[in-house]
């Protein structure tokens, strides 16, 4: 992953990257699972995706994006429509092994897609946040982070 500008020294840049490193770690799972025709493992897997998927996004599009949105418009709104359509697949496998024999090919191109978002994160979004927001902005995605942090410990802890 990116390590040329310096983003990574914010903790909040750090925290969104190694989400990504899980990402890409269970995207090779998938593969594998895809490969041995193990559905059931996908499916779950999926879940697994979503878990480190969902806090990410809502501290991407709820603290950082709206700090570059300004800036960056088509962007933003681009990388927010990538999240929409991994998300609708990923969808399909919360209750268990989805019943149409197309998701798993969807699943795949859902993670295609999610690689190639991720590069764009690491090496387009994460340096222009390095380089554009101020103080403030920082603290607002700080807060989204805590407040999500703090949910989903919540949750687990149930």
């Amino acid at each position: 992953m990116c390590e040329y500008c310096g983003c990574q020294s914010l903790a909040s840049i750090d925290e969104l990257t190694r989400e990504h490193e899980t990402l890409v770690n269970l995207v090779g799972r998938v593969r594998q699972a895809h490969q041995d025709g193990d559905i059931t493992r996908m499916a779950d897997l999926a879940r697994q995706i979503s878990a480190v998927l969902g806090p990410h996004t809502e501290v991407e599009e709820h603290g950082l994006f709206p700090a570059l949105a300004p800036e960056f418009p088509e962007k933003i709104a681009a990388l927010e429509a990538e999240h929409r359509r991994v998300d609708r697949v990923l969808a399909e496998a919360d209750a268990g092994v989805p019943a149409d024999p197309a998701w798993p090919a969807r699943f795949l191109e859902a993670l295609a897609l999610l690689r190639e978002h991720i590069l764009k994160e690491q090496d387009g979004v994460f340096p222009a946040a390095l380089a554009c927001l101020s103080t403030e902005q920082w603290e607002a995605v700080e807060a989204v982070r805590a407040r999500v942090t703090s949910r989903t410990a919540q949750s687990s802890a149930v």
